[in-house]
């Protein structure tokens, strides 16, 4: 299996499927131990329980969306001088892309330990699992550094156009994770603190994947002499990249949370709805995610090859997948939403059922805008435009926090239902005419250039 892979040359929808499908699957298994997870705590410590591990869940994508985004944005210039086959800079790159992330894992994790009980009553937890959402969440917030190792590192990886191996590392870390899951929760009593254990050591687990692989076969990217040298420049590049790839995910997570808070303040019966409804979701529309982080690498290293017209034909191929995959999405939930949700709680819970049924159907419907932001968000942020990108996140928090001030009042769950559709298709309306513009800017710059 080559440790490498070149997107510059070739029929863009092969490149971009043996990108994604890695990604993808590597996600799919993510999200289904994350399920079998929210099951475990569901169905065997209680709803309540159930409720504490979701009541947090969006001050986590806040969290994470920032570092898990700045990750993605470092990988971007590596991508591109890997596409320029200036494999000297990319190293350069690789040094100070680790110094950034690791001064910026060090402070948000002591920063979220040390306001994790404030930032819970921010968000309306209710107080009948209070206790249970502070101990989970401060555990999520342990495990930060982990994450940002495994995302940082595998983000270097993708961007040498290797999806696969970071695949069998979350297969290994997604197996490690149930077992002891099995183990700290159902054998030795532990609740939500077990699950908050096991996430952490599986996450450690997987970043150690990820720098033993780079070691042993991608010396290619290990700096030596000179490029372990500080670059005021690489680093501001590093910085301009993936600073407002962060920012725009934790601007889309703000709005997350006043949805989530308005959520919460509805009572527990709806946090669990909220929370299973959730888990599937994300089993689905990480495929959309990860088909867009396949275009920004292909755009990355396209884009450092000066190969412009090829990023119009891998969008296009890219948006047939999300087309085709949007169609097998609804002939699945439409039908078996119900069901879905009886993972997560005993068949008798009908009213959580119910509601989280009919979150997933709402969500459903309104795919195709969720797959067109992904694709064209990620597509923009691997041309180096990260600052572009950012303001799409702007419009979905504008989006969830107008449906959270009104909507929800009104309209009350229903309300909640249409906070993702309604902020997926305002980015949109502001990524379209951005990619448009973009792309005719690009091909003059390189006409004239040639």
């Amino acid at each position: 299996m080559a440790a490498t892979n070149d997107m510059t040359v070739g029929n863009p929808t092969p490149d971009i499927l043996r990108f994604a499908l890695p990604l993808i699957l590597g996600y799919i298994l993510q999200q289904m131990y994350l399920i079998i997870d929210a099951a475990i705590v569901g169905r065997w410590i209680g709803v309540g329980a159930l409720a504490a591990v979701g009541a947090s869940s969006s001050i986590m994508f806040l969290v994470m969306g920032f570092c898990n985004g700045s990750c993605a944005g470092f990988a971007i210039p590596i991508a591109q001088s890997f596409g320029a086959k200036d494999y000297s800079a990319m190293r350069s790159y690789v040094s100070n892309a680790i110094r950034i992330a690791f001064v910026i894992a060090i402070v948000i994790t002591l920063l979220t330990l040390i306001f994790c009980e404030r930032i819970l009553k921010i968000v309306n937890t209710p107080a009948d699992i209070f206790s249970d959402a502070y101990i989970f969440l401060m555990l999520s917030f342990a495990a930060i550094p982990f994450t940002i190792t495994y995302n940082l590192l595998s983000g270097f990886i993708r961007a040498l156009g290797n999806s696969k191996q970071p695949f069998f590392f979350l297969i290994i870390s997604s197996f490690v994770n149930i077992g002891l899951d099995i183990l700290l929760i159902l054998i030795l009593g532990l609740g939500v603190e077990g699950a908050g254990i096991a996430t952490l050591l599986s996450q450690a687990f997987s970043g150690f994947l990820c720098m033993r692989y780079i070691r042993k076969h991608l010396q290619i990217l290990i700096p030596k002499g000179e490029e372990r040298a500080y670059d005021d420049k690489k680093v501001g590049r590093l910085l301009n990249n993936g600073i407002p790839m962060g920012l725009q995910l934790s601007i889309t997570g703000i709005g997350i949370i006043m949805l989530q808070s308005a959520n919460n303040a509805l009572g527990t019966v709806y946090v669990a709805a909220f929370t299973a409804s959730m888990r599937i979701k994300y089993l689905f529309t990480c495929v959309f995610e990860n088909i867009g982080v396949a275009m920004a690498t292909y755009c990355g290293q396209n884009i450092g090859a000066q190969k412009v017209e090829r990023i119009a034909l891998g969008i296009k191929s890219a948006l047939k997948i999300m087309g085709v995959y949007f169609l097998f999405t609804f002939l699945l939930i439409y039908p078996l939403a119900d069901y879905m949700m009886m993972l997560f709680v005993d068949p008798s819970e009908t009213e959580i059922i119910r509601n989280a049924a009919l979150f997933m159907r709402i969500a459903n419907y309104f795919y195709p805008a969720l797959g067109s932001l992904t694709i064209l968000r990620y597509s923009i942020q691997g041309l180096g435009y990260s600052n572009l990108s950012m303001l799409s996140g702007v419009m979905e928090m504008i989006a969830r926090c107008g449906v959270s001030l009104w909507l929800v009042p009104s309209l009350h769950f229903i309300g909640v239902c249409y906070g993702d559709p309604v902020a997926w298709s305002a980015a949109d309306l502001f990524l379209i005419p951005a990619i448009y513009l973009l792309y005719h800017h690009l091909k003059k710059k390189f006409q004239r250039v040639a």
